[in-house]
């Protein structure tokens, strides 16, 4: 959904309904905001404009007649040297309504030269193109530099990188207080003691002592074990 507007902008009350400006900047992401017919000068320096039509470009209406404050529309398929498809908003009273989305509408060029500075555009009371030709400013693009499907800009990520076999040293060192010498599974694959307990010597059986005897001969067992796993 969109936002209704219904702000005084250049001390004219807008009605309140959508408008062409926020949506445009909503399906393009041209950040510009103001009236449409302030958008060319704002974009100097900003964005890149010229008069070709390119998908995801923005064409700046000048105003004209009745339209006094111009009009944005944002560039969804070019099919010709002479004709566009547009998405824009506040165009056309669709049933008797204003302030409604209009997608993948015609405009052609009818400028002398085919440079797009007038064109008539599809009008939905009329079921065609507008018998008005419109005065247009020319295209600005998002960026700075041509854009093709903006709104599809999510699935033309670039792929995954493949990951890593190891945790990096760095990313250990965020866990450990002091630094990382080596990864845990290459500390898992050391060595192991070097007296495995399957080959370790039994201890040969002791015959029964004195008390003394016992004791001393108990001292040598413990270690002559703590010898083995040494």
């Amino acid at each position: 959904m969109f936002p209704l507007v219904n702000a005084a902008v250049g001390g004219t009350e807008l009605p309140p309904y959508l408008q062409c400006v926020p949506y445009a900047r909503e399906v393009t992401g041209i950040d510009i905001y103001g009236d449409a017919y302030t958008w060319w000068e704002q974009a100097d320096g900003r964005f890149a404009r010229g008069s070709t039509p390119r998908v995801g470009a923005v064409m700046a209406f000048m105003p004209h007649r009745k339209m006094r404050l111009g009009h944005v529309a944002a560039v969804s398929r070019v099919i010709d040297s002479r004709t566009i498809l547009l998405d824009h908003a506040n165009w056309s009273p669709v049933d008797g309504r204003r302030g409604q989305i209009e997608r993948n509408v015609k405009a052609i060029d009818v400028s002398p030269n085919n440079d797009w500075s007038e064109v008539r555009v599809w009008y939905d009371p009329l079921q065609g193109l507008g018998v008005t030709p419109w005065p247009v400013q020319g295209f600005i693009y998002p960026d700075g530099k041509p854009r093709a499907q903006p709104r599809q800009r999510f699935a033309q990520a670039a792929p995954p990188q493949p990951t890593r076999e190891e945790p990096s040293k760095t990313f250990l060192a965020a866990f450990s207080s002091g630094p990382v010498a080596q990864a845990p599974r290459q500390a898992v694959a050391r060595s192991q003691p070097r007296i495995a307990y399957a080959d370790a010597t039994p201890l040969a059986p002791q015959r029964q002592t004195t008390r003394g005897h016992a004791d001393r001969r108990g001292g040598d067992v413990v270690e002559r074990a703590v010898a083995l796993y040494d």
